[in-house]
């Protein structure tokens, strides 16, 4: 028997606590030797420390790190990659001070192989190789000086000798993705300036390594139009990498001065490299290549073969998985993956790529729902403006216990990703089965800008931040309403970041949603490009125009400064160590909220930056997000969770 109960108000096993309980955050996967594997374990019932974890080579999993220490990189803030291992000796960046330590053991206390910088957490480490002797380590290190300058640089660090790190190349604004060729005689990389991000243009470098210093460095490819990614050795004269040269990122290889397609497919093999470390393909022992690659938000695995007429065959793997990302290669013809689809979370999987058939090794949470009570997402394709169409994956109201008067339509949350060149994925998601367990239809949209769709789609929101995805995700809600799958009156919007300047943008210059939650969201774009980390320092120029000679842009598209238009009631939250975002944005944001008599309801949170980690954070944020759009839309949930203070809220 159900139980007929409005949407918006059904009894969910999904608790807050749930969220985190038996939820770690995985990722950089890594193997040595291919037959271990190596991964770190964000761990929110530890304020989120980031845990190094190995699974042997007979299948028990083991904990390297032992408490304090954290693997994790800040440079760039969002960090990435940051571990390598060598001969069973695992080098790491330890959050706390950014140092480069050594562990041999899990029961032996790392040791520090960098020196202290200057000032605290002044030298950031991240995408660390060894050298194929193992004799010193390379890194990228973002260094930050007492003037506020900040340096990026490729470092060699001697494990041999009490030495400072020997910078190899410098001179650009940004580094990433070193590697070796396989006789350890050639260094590939990627360098890339203001204002261009990693997705927008960047070069391919290679040079010899001789020592400790490079000669006849020369670019290969890429320039300010041309994103080139992933550098990979198939052998020592031959460098494969992905270029969007096409309008798609698709694989090349560089051989004696020639540049060869791998293949042509209007499909992604690369996502935005917001954080270091990305792997979509590995070459093989035989001279093939592993690859994943994306179409329409879902993930695809192959194997590359060459052919004798130097052509390359594609045999598609087909598998479970709806995505695939930090691909690694393994012995007995496997790869190990961070796997997930619909109704499997996020999960280190071996998969054979003969058969298919996978193996999962570590699982990001708990499952809490049956399969019956998973809303399984719908991919949408929506009319918006301009004369195109956007995408977005619908989840429709799902729980087998419940069922809604008839007549009634569900309340509708839209997701903004962030990024906003980042993309929403078909995957399991905890945080969004809270809300289509309750009775909410949820719409995760990726709007103009959003990767997998290519650099066309990409590109719509060149000097159109504020304008295409507000667009977008107001136009998914309107959609939705228009084929009768949601309420109008009870539209929601929710992001973070670059979702949260959306959201923002949508509550203050739109009057489509009765309410909407901004974590850490942008109120202000000058304060943001005045304000936020080198990385993202001059993205604005590309995403709104250059600063500050189009002030009035910036202006134009900034919620703070059209204070007198807010009529929506919201929820703001918001870390108060922030580096991206800072705090001084939300504060703004809730004095106007203030000044307008408008309900709103503002948490920040000590010890939480960009993106929250803590477990106490995320379940306060989770109910308190649940209670704010129960009293916005008159939603009876009982004492199901605390009831949040609301500013200016009618009592009655």
């Amino acid at each position: 028997m159900t139980t007929i109960a409005p949407y918006g108000t059904w009894t969910s096993k999904i608790s807050a606590e749930m969220l985190v309980s038996e939820t770690v955050r995985l990722g950089s996967l890594s193997s040595s030797d291919g037959s271990t594997l190596l991964w770190t374990e964000g761990r929110p019932k530890e304020a989120g420390r980031s845990v190094l974890v190995r699974r042997h080579a007979d299948g028990t999993i083991t904990d390297i790190l032992p408490a304090p220490f954290s693997a994790r990189t800040l440079a760039h803030e969002y960090g990435g990659s940051c571990h390598v291992e060598h001969n069973g000796v695992i080098y790491f960046t330890n959050f706390d001070d950014q140092r480069i330590y050594q562990v041999i053991a899990p029961h032996i206390r790392p040791t520090p192989v960098t020196p202290e910088p200057p000032n605290p957490k002044a030298w950031r480490y991240a995408d660390l190789i060894t050298t194929i002797d193992g004799s010193a380590l390379i890194a990228i290190r973002e260094r930050h000086e007492a003037d506020g300058a900040v340096h990026n640089e490729i470092v060699l660090i001697s494990l041999i000798q009490s030495i400072e790190p020997i910078i190899l190349a410098q001179g650009h604004d940004f580094y990433a993705s070193p590697t070796l060729s396989p006789d350890g005689s050639k260094l590939s990389w990627i360098s890339w300036d203001h204002p261009q991000m990693p997705w927008d243009g960047t070069e391919l470098h290679e040079a010899y390594l001789q020592g400790s210093h490079l000669a006849d460095e020369r670019v290969v490819c890429g320039g300010r139009e041309e994103s080139v990614l992933q550098p990979r050795y198939l052998d020592p004269d031959t460098l494969l990498y992905v270029s969007d040269r096409s309008g798609w990122w698709n694989l090349y290889s560089y051989q004696n001065d020639v540049h060869t397609p791998l293949l042509s497919l209007a499909a992604e093999f690369a996502v935005p490299m917001w954080t270091f470390g990305m792997s979509t393909f590995q070459p093989t022992n035989d001279g093939a290549v592993v690859a994943t690659w994306s179409r329409l938000g879902h993930s695809h695995l192959g194997v590359l073969t060459p052919t004798l007429d130097e052509s390359w065959t594609l045999r598609e793997i087909t598998t479970s998985w709806d995505h695939l990302e930090d691909l690694v290669l393994i012995a007995h013809n496997k790869v190990a993956a961070l796997s997930g689809s619909a109704t499997t979370p996020p999960t280190i999987t071996i998969i054979d790529l003969g058969t298919g058939a996978s193996e999962a090794v570590r699982s990001s949470q708990a499952m809490v729902l049956e399969p019956e009570a998973i809303s399984q997402p719908l991919a949408i394709e929506f009319p918006t403006n301009n004369d195109t169409t956007a995408h977005a994956f619908y989840y429709p109201p799902t729980n087998p216990d419940f069922s809604a008067p008839d007549g009634t339509l569900p309340p509708l949350i839209v997701r903004s990703h962030g990024g906003p060149t980042s993309q929403s994925v078909a995957t399991f998601d905890t945080d969004l089965q809270y809300w289509t367990s309750r009775g909410f239809a949820v719409v995760s949209v990726n709007y103009g800008g959003s990767t997998g769709y290519g650099r066309e789609y990409r590109e719509r929101l060149k000097g159109a931040w504020g304008i295409v995805d507000l667009d977008d995700c107001v136009n998914a809600a309107l959609h939705l309403v228009s084929l009768g799958l949601a309420d109008e009156n009870s539209l929601l919007i929710r992001g973070g970041s670059a979702g949260g300047y959306t959201t923002l943008c949508a509550l203050t210059f739109r009057e489509t949603f009765a309410a909407g939650a901004s974590y850490y969201g942008v109120g202000d774009l000058g304060a943001l490009a005045r304000d936020t980390h080198k990385f993202e320092s001059r993205y604005l120029d590309g995403l709104v125009g250059p600063y500050p000679e189009r002030e009035d842009l910036y202006q134009e598209r900034s919620p703070i400064f059209h204070t007198e238009l807010l009529r929506t009631p919201m929820l703001i939250l918001q870390g108060l160590e922030d580096k991206v975002v800072p705090p001084q944005q939300a504060e703004a944001m809730v004095a106007a909220l203030r000044k307008n008599a408008i309900p709103f309801a503002y948490l920040p949170f000590d010890g939480e930056q960009h993106g929250f980690r803590k477990a106490e954070t995320i379940v306060r944020c989770a109910e308190a997000e649940l209670s704010f759009y129960a009293q916005i839309l008159g939603l009876d949930i009982g004492e199901t969770v605390p009831k949040l203070p609301i500013e200016n809220m009618d009592p009655s």
